[in-house]
């Protein structure tokens, strides 16, 4: 009886190694997406005067209900203020992921009951695809936070991915980061956004071409020779040569790799790495490692790198 009993567990065991082991297969990214994000609550871009900052509130605070009503976007704050007639407002906010409550009276204007503060429910931007699931349909990019204020994950509730094109660069110099500049084309979304991460942005995109890979995990990944997948000009994805400098797999966050840029043609367009292309895939060993996240600003032919298996669990 225990000689089965050990039989079959050794067997379900077998099974388990069997199923983690299973490669997963991904189309690599590194075309340019247009982001549009509405945030969670209506976030404060500026203050007014000396009242806002006096009742407690700061830039990046996320408001999220007004006299206990929950507000979406700009048009709600607005008419909350207005019907006020200069009584105090109870507002709820949420800063760093912790809720707080300020109290703050409306002040008479020219142009009506004013708050004293500048608020946006959106945010749009470009950055980069780093995946694409054929099977799913979903998709990574980024592989980092959209963030506001002071380094704060800006909470979202849904999202647009709008299909884009390199107009374009801004070089990257030493204490000077460079920047992709893009414009929107076609018509419509390629797809929706559906949750912003510290290890990125995911959703789910429209049908992508392209030849799927295996993932690596991350004690595959070793110092040498990779590539990255890039959108620096018009809508043209391009490999690009790097070196792997240095593997940090005990950083869970999005600074695993350690990256320096050494394709003279990426060098001669950029300077490196620049500003929205983070989520450049990173290619190594014919697999898909992980993304590029961050340019060193004393150094931008260097930067940092996600693995793909955080991003992954992120998603």
């Amino acid at each position: 009886m225990k000689t089965i009993f050990r039989a079959a567990a050794a067997g379900l065991l077998l099974l388990l190694l069997c199923f983690s082991a299973a490669a997963e297969y991904l189309i690599p990214g590194g075309s340019t997406i247009g982001l549009s994000l509405q945030t969670d609550g209506v976030t404060v871009v500026e203050l007014s005067g000396s009242l806002p900052k006096r009742a407690g509130l700061k830039q990046g605070d996320v408001i999220t209900e007004i006299n206990g009503k929950a507000v979406f976007d700009t048009a709600q704050v607005g008419a909350a203020v207005q019907a006020s007639h200069g009584a105090p407002l109870t507002i709820g906010i949420l800063r760093g992921g912790e809720e707080k409550t300020v109290t703050l009276s409306p002040l008479q204007t020219a142009d009506g009951w004013r708050l004293g503060v500048y608020v946006r429910d959106s945010v749009s931007g470009i950055g980069t695809v780093t995946y694409y699931d054929p099977d799913s349909g979903a998709f990574g990019a980024l592989g980092h936070g959209v963030n506001d204020g002071e380094a704060t994950l800006l909470p979202i509730r849904g999202g647009s991915a709008l299909p884009s094109e390199i107009t374009a660069v801004s070089k990257g110099a030493a204490g000077a980061p460079g920047a992709l500049q893009g414009a929107l084309c076609g018509r419509g979304a390629c797809g929706t956004i559906l949750k912003n991460t510290p290890q990125g942005v995911f959703g789910q995109l429209a049908p992508c071409d392209g030849t799927a890979v295996e993932t690596a995990k991350s004690w595959e990944i070793h110092p040498g020779a990779a590539t990255i997948r890039a959108n620096v000009r018009g809508r043209r994805v391009e490999e690009f040569a790097v070196e792997i400098r240095a593997v940090y797999p005990e950083d869970g966050g999005e600074r695993n790799l350690l990256l320096k840029v050494t394709d003279p043609t990426l060098l001669s367009l950029t300077g490196g790495i620049v500003q929205g292309m983070s989520g450049s895939p990173i290619l190594q060993d014919g697999k898909l490692v992980g993304a590029v996240t961050h340019v060193l600003i004393d150094d931008p032919t260097e930067g940092y790198g996600i693995f793909i298996d955080n991003m992954l669990k992120a998603a």
